[in-house]
């Protein structure tokens, strides 16, 4: 009788425990569900210019419905979504104009900027118009601006985000090397150029990672996302030269968007 007893208490202390640990678990999963606060900012490269699908509210911000920070909206309904990100944006634009709905609630900002900063479309303009020595001139000089420059602009955006959203998790995201090295291409932009543009993105990279790893951010990279899709392979994920919609030259197609940001974004956020 005594054996049956502690039996039965024995099986109540496991169901109790059993209960215990299900109901914890089922709380830590409500919690990890919970809609949270996310706010896009930057420029061309997280409004989206490139992928289409633009929201004609956006006006010349040219904000898509395929970019990446509005895919990821769609796939985790946070429970309030401000996409202020806007094409040709610099640091000055986005602590200006794209602050606006951050605050103490907001839990997730992401943001891509520096490369107009950087005179990244003066770079290409004159890679693709000019000699090849005006190219690797004009990028030598992009290179001195991102390290003269560039970190005291980047550590005002990242300041003014942290004030605004001191809780907030900041994803920086980089930007893509254009270019396959001995890729597919037969004309255009010589090798030699090609290969400093790359470097010239890498340049850039390394120094927006110091800043926002300095400021408690997280940087994600996303050349390993379009390795195999830069310009010049079998499925570029980037605009060449577009001369139909200029703007939209050398940016992320949906599919960049898709299948090079957003993964990225994903693992980041």
């Amino acid at each position: 009788m005594k054996l049956s007893r502690i039996a039965a208490f024995s099986s109540s202390l496991l169901l109790a425990a059993a209960l215990a640990l299900t109901g914890a678990g089922a709380a830590q999963a409500v919690q990890q569900a919970e809609p949270l606060d996310y706010a896009a900012l930057g420029d061309s490269y997280s409004s989206g210019v490139g992928a289409g699908s633009y929201d004609s509210g956006s006006g010349s911000c040219k904000r898509s419905t395929r970019a990446y920070p509005a895919l990821w909206a769609a796939s985790h309904s946070p429970s309030s979504f401000a996409f202020t990100a806007c094409s040709g944006a610099r640091t000055g634009d986005v602590t200006a104009g794209q602050l606006g709905p951050l605050s103490s609630s907001t839990d997730l900002v992401s943001l891509t900027v520096g490369g107009n900063d950087a005179g990244f479309a003066d770079v290409m303009t004159t890679c693709v118009l000019q000699s090849e020595s005006a190219c690797l001139a004009r990028i030598e000089e992009a290179k001195r601006y991102v390290d003269s420059t560039l970190p005291g602009k980047l550590d005002s955006v990242y300041s003014a985000i942290r004030a605004k959203a001191p809780s907030a998790r900041v994803v920086v995201l980089g930007y893509p090397r254009f270019y396959k090295l001995s890729g597919s291409c037969v004309s255009g932009l010589s090798e030699r150029e090609r290969a400093a543009i790359n470097d010239a993105s890498d340049y850039l990279n390394a120094a927006t990672a110091k800043r926002a790893v300095d400021h408690g951010y997280t940087f994600a990279e996303v050349t390993p996302a379009f390795t195999g899709h830069e310009i010049c392979s079998s499925s570029p994920w980037l605009h060449s030269v577009k001369w139909t919609n200029i703007g939209e030259s050398y940016h992320p197609t949906a599919a960049g968007q898709s299948g090079g940001y957003l993964p990225v974004f994903n693992s980041a956020a």
